[in-house]
């Protein structure tokens, strides 16, 4: 069973919160979504669903009709009220011809509109009108339709002269179209399209409606007498017309019920004799309705109703509801007046829309464009979006926006907290069917993760930014409660058999129509399909933006290598051949001052002495950056490394030159790695050195070494208890020639540590450090590695429970 025009046809309202008890009160209840107290069940709406109205085996009896087999032209199924007109019974007019029956005029028409028309006009087209016929005594206004290899002709007795609305139509239609060209929105065209819509119709009351996106329908304008209630603003549950009415409102743009109480009449036979199944009516203008509709009508004191279709891009975008509490049968004339205004009205509503989304979308790419522009001046995308917030949000519609890359959030404005938006990020990349997700609906969409979420943001629109990461941009929107009037509780109510015998039950419709109402939580307005659209050409314009620049780094990074290996050969030839002279000026300085020292006076010693200690710094720092350059040009030999083996080797070597120092070392068992066992000796050796010469003024001196796994990396650390640094300068420690001391407190030339990050960065790992003033300094390396975890790599937290390796020195 179903409702099947139910709700829109009959004024019908929108959401509002509550419903009426027995007296007619309102009552209010808030919750999220659309409650109702006795929702139907799956069976009921798919049995609504599934109810043939398209072929409902009979007619509203103020008119005939009549299957023709076109091939023959004689009639084949009648309605059977025919005997009526014909004055005779309907079984002796089966198999008759057309014009025996109905005469020459009628049979010409019919015989006539063929003739013009194509042979396949396909079933759902419009009715050609025929004109009227005489047909005995009396004119008859004259429908013809095809419905597969038959013809539908349809009778109705003309109603009045051709003095009212058809006789009129151009100078009415002319004055109407005037005014539905100046209306400034689609709410003024509207409200003049159901004032002109009843006054051609003379109905009581005239509603448009539309259907929002869940199919609900909500009532823009009203046009009635005193005494009819009003629907304004109020909405009306999708359910009360199920898929197939509205695939029949798309075929069939005007429906009249002239009475409610009508009695239907059947077609004889019941079956078509050609198809062996029941005639399909859906576009007859005489169709019976369903029993249930017929039902809801009566609830709500509507007898006779009127429907225009508003077909918007193909869509049933609305409707025009016309109803009476008497009968109401509107001639052929003004009906057909009532829905070419209707298309015109459907027209202007196309064009309003696309005129008010063409502006729009033309407000977002200038933002757009703005956005790009501006960001132009920034290197790293986060930051020109971030740099320009307010045009980003403004580009989003939204009050709130998060800048998520590589697990670092930006939050501007009124959005969650950064630990929610990670955790929607990780939701988004495990999740969204798409690069650009939107939800108006944030908490139904992630009930788990966020069962309150909507309490901080209801609406979401996320931007991927990248196709490998978790980058994203994501706009967010405030709950916005929405206050819904339903005209009448929102439901079809199940009833039991009255007579109590066992029967299936049936569905009816709802008595009540006062005013329901609903406060629906949980929600932000929707995002519009220009924002959505936009969003997509965001998101092209920022991998375009990320691509360019990607260009541009690889283009530097090329010269940059370049650059790098000119450099590199350069300090390798000077530095080669600096060798010599230094080490000459070295040789013959020591042999002066072994031969010539007693000549010479304390003046000439002291500066000979000056000589030589600049000569030997200038040779290491030479042999330093001979090395340097030797680290980028000579092929790693990766084999496994014993690391354990390396820094023993080097606290034996270091123990020759600790003579009268006190220290302690700490080490940890250190694991196997792979990597160049001679560029990792470098790298320990430097790092072990440091520590020791900038630890050289601690009683004791305390040198810890260990190692964790952390993910896919090895992480080695070194840590003393020395003089440390300042963390503000951290950036500068593996620079070449960058010192943190002065030279005479700290020897040493300001190469090691940069030779130690060329050497872990030849192994793809990386390096860092931390450390305090007067508190001491660690120094941590990593190295990528496969498979398990070493069980005997130790937390550096835990470095302090391990017994020394040895003691003084």
């Amino acid at each position: 069973m179903t409702v099947e025009d139910a709700g829109h046809q009959h004024g019908v309202g929108q959401p509002d919160a509550g419903h009426a008890d027995g007296e007619g009160r309102k009552t209010h209840r808030t919750g999220a979504g659309h409650a109702t107290s006795e929702p139907m069940t799956a069976s009921d709406l798919s049995a609504c669903e599934r109810e043939p109205i398209h072929a409902p085996g009979g007619i509203q009896p103020h008119g005939y009709l009549l299957v023709v087999d076109e091939t023959t032209m004689r009639v084949i199924q009648v309605s059977a009220n025919l005997d009526a007109l014909v004055g005779a019974p309907v079984d002796t007019v089966l198999g008759a011809p057309l014009d025996a029956i109905l005469g020459h005029d009628c049979a010409d028409r019919v015989t006539a509109a063929l003739a013009r028309r194509a042979p396949d006009v396909p079933l759902g087209t419009v009715p050609l009108y025929l004109g009227e016929a005489l047909i005995g005594a009396e004119r008859f206004e004259l429908v013809l339709h095809r419905n597969g290899t038959a013809l539908v002709l349809e009778l109705e007795r003309r109603n009045g002269t051709r003095t009212g609305a058809f006789a009129s139509i151009y100078p009415l239609v002319r004055g109407f179209v005037t005014s539905l060209q100046d209306a400034p929105s689609v709410e003024v065209l509207a409200e003049r399209a159901v004032v002109e819509i009843r006054r051609i119709s003379g109905f009581g009351r005239a509603l448009l409606y539309r259907f929002d996106e869940d199919g609900h329908g909500v009532v823009l304008a009203e046009d009635a007498d005193d005494g009819y209630e009003r629907y304004l603003h109020h909405h009306f549950p999708a359910s009360d017309i199920p898929a197939q009415a509205r695939a029949l409102y798309l075929k069939t743009h005007l429906r009249l019920i002239a009475d409610a109480n009508y009695v239907p009449v059947p077609l004889v036979p019941v079956l078509n004799p050609m198809t062996r199944a029941p005639t399909d009516l859906s576009a007859s203008v005489l169709r019976s309705v369903s029993p249930v509709h017929v039902e809801y009508m009566r609830n709500m004191g509507t007898i006779a109703s009127m429907s225009v279709s508003l077909i918007v891009r193909g869509e049933l975008w609305g409707m025009i509801s016309c109803h009476d509490r008497a009968p109401r049968h509107p001639d052929f004339g003004a009906r057909m007046l009532c829905e070419h205004l209707g298309h015109m009205l459907s027209l202007q509503i196309e064009a309003k829309e696309e005129s008010e989304d063409a502006a729009y979308r033309e407000t977002l790419r200038h933002t757009l464009v703005e956005l790009l522009a501006s960001m132009a001046e920034h290197t790293i995308v986060a930051d020109g979006l971030a740099a320009h917030a307010e045009t980003l949000l403004k580009l989003g519609a939204s009050g709130g926006a998060a800048i998520a890359v590589e697990g670092h959030v930006t939050l501007l404005g009124q959005t969650p907290p950064a630990s929610d938006v990670l955790a929607i990020v990780d939701w988004l990349a495990e999740h969204a069917p798409t690069p650009v997700f939107s939800t108006y609906e944030l908490g139904a969409a992630l009930p788990d993760t966020f069962p309150d979420i909507h309490a901080r943001a209801s609406g979401m629109l996320a931007v991927s930014m990248s196709q490998m990461y978790r980058h994203y941009v994501i706009w967010f929107r405030p709950e916005a409660r929405f206050d819904v009037a339903w005209a009448g509780e929102p439901v079809k109510r199940e009833a039991s058999a009255s007579d109590g015998s066992g029967a299936p039950h049936k569905i009816s419709p709802r008595r009540s129509f006062a005013t329901w109402h609903e406060t629906i939580r949980g929600r932000s307005t929707r995002w519009r399909t220009a924002e959505i659209d936009t969003a997509h050409e965001f998101r092209t314009a920022l991998l375009g933006f990320v691509l360019r620049r990607a260009e541009e780094m690889a283009a530097l990074a090329s010269e940059l290598g370049r650059a790098n290996k000119e450099l590199e050969a350069f300090s390798y030839s000077v530095s080669h051949d600096l060798r010599a002279p230094l080490r000459h000026i070295v040789g013959y300085g020591d042999l002066l001052g072994e031969f010539e020292g007693e000549r010479l006076s304390e003046r000439g010693q002291r500066f000979l002495s000056n000589v030589l200690s600049s000569a030997r710094f200038a040779g290491a720092l030479v042999d330093d950056l001979l090395s340097f350059s030797q680290l980028g040009r000579a092929a790693l030999r990766v084999t496994e490394v014993d690391l354990q083996s390396l820094v023993e080797a080097l606290i034996a070597e270091a123990a020759r030159d600790l003579e009268g120092r006190e220290v302690e070392w700490r080490v940890a068992a250190l694991p196997h790695v792979h990597g160049d066992a001679a560029f990792l000796q470098i790298v320990l050796r430097s790092l072990v050195s440091n520590a020791l010469k900038y630890s050289r003024t601690r009683r004791p001196a305390i040198i810890e070494l260990g190692a964790q796994r952390v993910g896919d990396d090895q992480v080695v650390f070194v840590r003393d208890n020395g003089v440390g640094f300042d963390m503000k300068y951290v950036d500068k420690l593996f620079g070449v020639f960058q010192r943190l001391h002065r030279i005479e407190e700290f020897e040493g030339t300001g190469i090691g540590l940069a030779n130690v990050r060329r050497i872990v960065e030849r192994h793809d790992g990386r390096t860092w450090a931390e450390g305090k003033v007067d508190e001491g300094a660690t120094f941590f390396f990593s190295l990528p590695v496969a498979g398990p975890a070493d069980p005997a790599a130790l937390s550096p937290d835990a470095i302090g429970s391990l017994r020394p390796y040895s003691s003084h020195a």
